[in-house]
């Protein structure tokens, strides 16, 4: 699924190309993201929403094809395609974006230490790898984040959150920000269906040191990485770096 680095990767490089645009016979004025949400602004005050979901993928001028569900045709000729290989994701327009901003937590990559404590502080009973995919407490992360987030901070991820000592949290926090602004700079995670909005595979796969490594050794310690399930999801991690 397309996380907060694929998604906002996917807002830079529409920002360039769409904003001053009309669509429907209405003025784009802008973009944002608000957790894996894209939001289009149009000058009348209305949004256009997008959720990629799982397969969901926003191409600037690409070709349809047999997974394309809609296709927005601007004035000036030029369009934009949205494809989606399982059809989970949505598009919706919205006179404005109060809910959508009030439905989730802060952002991570605006959000200070002092106040990245007082949300651990909310789930203390809380794995810290379903804590940090929870999206009422921190916005924007999934699965292979809060997989290389935790492995960087040798964090292991069923690990209860009141647990963490002041180190370990701090250790979280700066790579949460560091892995999450890392993976922006490389436009994304390929993984499965991910495309960016050119149409082109970002390359942060490359940099993965334990999501979906289950059996390989450790780059750091040697160990085996391992794959383990916590709340239905997935984890990878390695067991002999990041200690219980």
């Amino acid at each position: 699924m397309p996380e907060l680095p694929e998604v906002e990767t996917v807002r830079r490089q529409l920002e360039r190309k769409i904003v001053g645009k009309e669509l429907a016979k209405k003025k784009i004025v802008g973009l944002r993201r608000r957790a894996k949400i894209l939001i289009i602004d149009f000058a009348d005050g209305q949004s256009l929403l997008f959720h990629l979901k799982m397969t969901g993928q926003l191409i600037f001028n690409g070709k349809p094809s047999q997974y394309t569900r809609k296709v927005f045709n601007f004035a000036d000729g030029s369009r934009l395609i949205f494809n989606d290989v399982r059809k989970f994701g949505w598009w919706k327009e919205v006179k404005d974006t109060k809910e959508i901003g009030e439905r989730f937590g802060p952002e991570p990559l605006e959000i200070n230490l002092k106040t990245f404590k007082t949300q651990l502080e909310k789930r203390p009973r809380s794995r810290i790898k379903s804590l940090l995919m929870d999206q009422k407490i921190i916005a924007g992360i999934g699965n292979i984040y809060s997989d290389e987030i935790l492995y960087a901070a040798k964090a292991n991820p069923l690990r209860r959150v009141g647990t963490l000592r002041e180190l370990e949290i701090g250790r979280i926090f700066r790579n949460m920000k560091r892995i999450l602004a890392a993976a922006i700079k490389h436009r994304g995670s390929s993984v499965e269906n991910y495309l960016d909005a050119r149409g082109e595979k970002g390359d942060f796969a490359q940099f993965h040191k334990v999501y979906r490594k289950e059996g390989q050794q450790c780059a750091r310690c040697g160990g085996l990485i391992k794959r383990i399930k916590i709340g239905g999801r997935s984890a990878h991690f390695c067991p002999a770096c990041q200690k219980q």
